[in-house]
């Protein structure tokens, strides 16, 4: 069983600035796993699990072009692109790069610290690995729905991504999940033999 992930009461909060996510998804995906996913109510949980997208990345959303559904992965960096997946659940990307260039990273998977009990009401779940150990699950657990999309990350929204120092000690990027085009490129990141991502590497 691997060290948990655990929150130092000492430790000092802070909302990521909205320059962290302005950089290539490839560049901010790895250094998101071990920061803080934080809703308004306290419902909060450490990120281990990501996926990067860019817009020339066949894979993406984005890649041709701008439409009404994938809008807000052309905004401000920082801010939430909220669709719906397989007709069956939400999912969440953080918007990165430059205003006008369609670039993301999914939130996968995280581990559960804070506010549990609304997340397994939330997710009509009690296990905590089944929590957010899936990019459904992570938004349903945080009860991020299409009513989120373009909301801010970086403080002033439901929804914010903060940073409390920790650092994971071993990242492993790997092949994509469930993907039809360049899955095999290398840009799904996650925290090696953390027991709540969404599947092994």
């Amino acid at each position: 069983m691997p060290d948990p992930m655990p929150m130092p009461a000492h430790a000092r909060r802070r909302p990521l600035p909205a320059r962290f996510f302005a950089r290539m998804p490839d560049v901010v995906a790895p250094e998101l796993l071990g920061k803080l996913i934080v809703h308004a109510d306290g419902r909060t949980a450490r990120l281990v699990e990501v996926e990067a997208y860019a817009q020339d990345d066949p894979a993406a959303h984005t890649f041709r072009g701008e439409t009404a559904r994938n809008r807000s992965m052309f905004g401000p960096p920082g801010h939430l692109y909220v669709y719906f997946s397989y007709g069956m659940h939400w999912c969440a990307n953080l918007v990165c790069g430059a205003k006008g260039y369609g670039a993301g990273v999914l939130m996968r998977a995280a581990e559960p610290l804070e506010g549990i009990e609304a997340m397994q009401a939330a997710r009509g779940r009690h296990a905590l690995r089944d929590l957010c150990s899936g990019p459904g699950k992570l938004a349903q657990a945080f009860g991020i729905d299409r009513a989120m999309d373009g909301l801010s990350v970086t403080g002033a929204g439901v929804i914010t991504v903060m940073d409390d120092g920790h650092v994971p000690a071993d990242v492993v990027a790997c092949a994509r999940v469930g993907l039809s085009k360049n899955a095999e490129s290398p840009l799904r990141f996650l925290v090696a033999g953390n027991p709540h991502v969404s599947r092994r590497p």
